[in-house]
């Protein structure tokens, strides 16, 4: 998608800050704030640059830098840059995830889906070295079927059966949630008991061709049930904008990867080019 570089800048500032509260003033790596390593990692992810090429970036984005308050001769190395991906723990991520969702109108309506990223990108050596042998990761999300932003996600290596996941996803986010449509993968008496408990109507599509089944999936179509397939849109503009692979080697690294790429896919819409 195509941006407007410092706008986006800005709006993850912003966000970064609301994200962090109290704690976004304070040191990480370097003595940087936190929330300048937040909007760092946001601008290496976006523009596809390395830790490495990262701080030579911005060396000649002025603008960039002043949105930052990043003086020209003290930059963060590389290396600090690469060290706070580890410092900054995962609620960090989504509660970026959380706030970007909140600049889109929300209808309570959202589409429960699963796909997958590749995370095969890392070296055959550090794969085989680390005893890393699962090859994508699972990742379940919640979207908003007017806005598509991207609500929650569930990542995992193990890949843990729909229904397992679809109401973890779920039971985190029911005081906001109308409805919820998934397809028949998230489909058990268990699953539709635990969500229709959180007082969200649940409109998953029944496998089969019994009466039974084709009159539900009936009244599912006609309560919006095809809304469903925007979860699959938002899905194919951030692989088409940032990639279907994760550049981390470490497991948690790559699990914080993924939950910043929804949470960049949701910031790139407010900063569209005139």
């Amino acid at each position: 998608m195509e941006i407007d570089l410092l706008d986006f800048v800005e709006q993850c500032r912003d966000l970064a800050k609301q994200a962090l509260g109290k704690h976004a003033g304070e040191p990480a790596s370097g003595g940087f704030a936190r929330w300048v390593h937040v909007v760092l990692h946001c601008f290496r992810l976006e523009e596809g640059h390395s830790y490495r090429e990262t701080p030579n970036r911005l060396r000649y984005l002025t603008e960039i830098r002043d949105a930052l308050g990043l003086d020209r001769d003290d930059l963060p190395d590389y290396s600090t840059i690469y060290k706070s991906f580890d410092r900054l723990k995962m609620w960090v991520w989504r509660a970026l995830l959380r706030v970007s969702a909140q600049q889109h109108p929300q209808s309570g309506h959202a589409a429960l889906d699963s796909t997958f990223f590749d995370r095969r990108r890392a070296s055959s050596y550090f794969r085989q070295r680390s005893g890393s042998t699962v090859q994508t990761l699972k990742v379940t999300t919640l979207t908003d079927v007017e806005s598509l932003a991207v609500l929650d996600v569930h990542i995992a290596a193990r890949w843990k059966h729909d229904t397992k996941t679809g109401p973890q996803v779920v039971r985190r986010n029911a005081d906001d949630l109308q409805s919820v449509a998934a397809d028949n993968g998230f489909q058990d008496w268990h699953t539709e008991y635990e969500i229709a408990a959180h007082d969200v109507e649940y409109l998953v599509h029944y496998r089969g061709s019994s009466a039974k089944a084709a009159a539900n999936n009936a009244l599912n179509r006609a309560n919006g049930y095809s809304q469903r397939w925007m979860a699959e849109t938002s899905y194919s503009t951030t692989k088409r904008s940032l990639g279907d692979a994760v550049r981390a080697l470490s497991w948690y690294r790559q699990f914080r990867e993924i939950v910043l790429m929804f949470a960049i896919s949701n910031i790139e819409p407010l900063c569209e080019p005139l």
